[in-house]
């Protein structure tokens, strides 16, 4: 029998079934969900105006109310890829890295830990890690993993979300993964995490200023948006960051790592702008992590 609650139910389904959507999407699949129920049920009062902000507001609180005795959550965040709004479905249990048992088995779930660490602990703030790193992790494990079975782990665990892969072959941690294991990486590494002076989200991609030990870091979204809007001096130290598309900023994320991590080839295609970015981190002294995390104030 077709009742109101089954909007719920449909909009889980889709949302399961993909994870991790954008905000438009999210909506849409709600709409649609409102309307396949009444489809079935002209006579079912459904009260939504997916029309609205509020209607999707008030679906929202009612929906992470209905899903909270199971500790999971349709959390919002800003993919730092896209710099674009993201809606994700996350477990809220206490037990962060133990989120992904049902998917994988207690070896597994440890040499996931040991790749967060990795990335987590990575030189330069670079929050990744080469393909034969990620390999070579297996060799602390308690118990043996071959390296095709790490292989064929490591896929999975980027197939699932929870590691993204680069064109250059380094694993990185995902929107899903910064948004669901937040408390966990908090807890576990506050000497290494960064927050956007922006948007106050965690920051593992983006720009950071050039003085040494400012402490000021942006996605690359909220980077171009604070020099469009306010221009191009640090908001904390007023250092000049130079002009865009010549700019002095040093990177956070992939672009930061050391550089006999990436393959010859990789290291020879590398741009001017590059190499002058790598040449300023050294000479403010960033061969090491140094800078640490301050607000603008």
């Amino acid at each position: 029998m077709v009742s109101s609650g089954d909007v719920q139910r449909l909009f889980l389904q889709s949302v399961i079934s993909r994870r991790v959507l954008s905000v438009d999407l999210a909506k849409a699949l709600w709409k649609q969900s409102v309307e396949a129920v009444k489809a079935a049920d002209d006579t079912i009062q459904i009260n939504a105006n997916t029309n609205s902000a509020d209607g999707w507001s008030d679906f929202l609180a009612t929906l992470n109310k209905s899903l909270d005795p199971l500790d999971l959550e349709l959390s919002r965040t800003r993919d730092e890829i896209t710099g674009k709004d993201i809606y994700a479905l996350v477990n809220r249990r206490d037990d962060e890295i133990a989120r992904i048992a049902s998917d994988y088995s207690p070896l597994e779930i440890s040499y996931f830990r040991a790749l967060v660490e990795q990335i987590m602990l990575a030189p330069n703030y670079s929050y990744s890690i080469s393909s034969l790193a990620a390999l070579r992790e297996v060799n602390a494990l308690t118990s043996p993993m071959t390296k095709t079975q790490a292989e064929s782990v490591l896929a999975s665990f980027v197939a699932k979300g929870w590691l993204l892969k680069s064109k250059y072959g380094r694993f990185s941690l995902s929107s899903r993964s910064l948004l669901e294991l937040q408390p966990y990486l908090k807890s576990t590494y506050p000497d290494e995490i960064l927050e956007c002076t922006i948007c106050f989200e965690i920051l593992t991609l983006g720009h950071a200023c050039p003085k040494a030990n400012c402490g000021v870091g942006m996605h690359n979204a909220c980077y171009d948006t604070y020099r469009r809007s306010v221009g191009g001096k640090c908001p904390k130290c007023s250092e000049d960051w130079g002009r865009a598309g010549n700019d002095k900023v040093v990177p956070i994320g992939e672009a930061a790592a050391p550089k006999d991590e990436w393959p010859r080839r990789t290291r020879r295609s590398l741009t001017e702008s590059e190499d002058g970015r790598e040449r300023r981190r050294c000479a403010h002294g960033r061969p090491g992590r140094v800078f640490s995390n301050a607000s603008t104030s």
